[in-house]
């Protein structure tokens, strides 16, 4: 158990130094990544992207919910082979509904202020992946697994 919170705590530290995050949805079989800005809740349990709802990754989780975000910390230095770490999150991903939108929103411009005018736009969707799995890598071979369902 002691372990478990070690991980959740070194996932929570990477989520809130990083501001980009690379989201993977897939159609018909062919993955896609797309670069977003995202927020996680203080729990972990839900990641946020806005999209606007004409993009190729707002269609493809329409279509099929289940995605995974990637988040790292590299520098595209020498040390990033001994330093670096990634976590994946595994989950799915709906557009907030209006009742929790407010409280999201206003986490999301916390993180990324001058975004502000964009979530505003009508065409814009605020996205809410619930995490059911975490995958931490660390100097490319140290793999552990937190699963929150």
């Amino acid at each position: 158990m002691k372990e478990t919170a070690q991980i959740l705590n070194t996932i929570q530290e990477l989520l809130s130094s990083q501001k980009l995050a690379v989201l993977g949805t897939q159609d018909r079989g062919q993955p896609w990544g797309s670069l977003v800005a995202f927020v996680s809740t203080p729990d972990l349990k839900h990641l946020t992207f806005a999209t606007p709802r004409s993009t190729r990754k707002y269609d493809y989780l329409a279509k099929d919910s289940r995605v995974s975000m990637v988040i790292d910390n590299r520098e595209n230095l020498a040390r990033d082979f001994h330093a670096a770490m990634a976590v994946t999150a595994i989950g799915q991903a709906a557009e907030i509904e209006s009742q929790e939108a407010q409280a999201l929103t206003e986490l999301y411009l916390d993180k990324h202020p001058y975004l502000k005018n964009f979530l505003a736009s009508p065409s814009c969707a605020l996205v809410k992946i619930r995490v059911k799995k975490y995958s931490l890598v660390r100097r490319f071979q140290e793999v552990m697994e937190v699963y929150l369902e």
